[in-house]
């Protein structure tokens, strides 16, 4: 990290750097982690200094994307085969649930996916791949 960051925030761009490809923290849980601020003070970091780090692993506890980068943060779920589900109106939103990492390491040595037996990750429970029920993406 650079010499110009605060140190917390250098904390906090850390902790986002090791969250695994296909799993999510919550800003709270980020924090927590970090024993450190809370929230608002990691949303803060994130909005001012976050674009060098996977931010859209980075979230709010709804698991709804971040508002006004839907778009951007859905294909990188959909790459990292993060667990995604729709709301009763049809919009995808992270499935919480299986997403959130707790920030350990996984007991197997790989990778901590949280996926659940005959589910594949990165899909949305009854969405046929490659289709959206004539949806566009972009405008989730």
């Amino acid at each position: 990290m650079s010499e110009e960051l605060p140190a917390y925030a250098e904390r906090v761009l850390e902790a986002v750097e090791r969250i695994p490809p296909g799993r999510v923290m919550t800003y709270g849980d980020v924090a927590e982690w970090l024993d450190e601020g809370g929230p608002r003070q990691v949303g803060r970091v994130m909005a001012l200094y976050g674009g060098a780090v996977p931010w859209w692993r980075v979230v709010r506890s709804d698991g709804l994307p971040l508002p006004g980068h839907e778009a951007r943060a859905l294909e990188h779920y959909r790459t990292e085969a993060t667990p995604l589900r729709l709301t009763a109106g049809g919009d995808p939103r992270l499935d919480m649930r299986r997403a959130r990492w707790d920030g350990a390491p996984a007991q197997d040595g790989g990778e901590d996916r949280g996926e659940a037996p005959g589910e594949v990750p990165g899909e949305v429970p009854g969405e046929v791949p490659g289709r959206n029920g004539g949806r566009d993406e972009a405008h989730t």
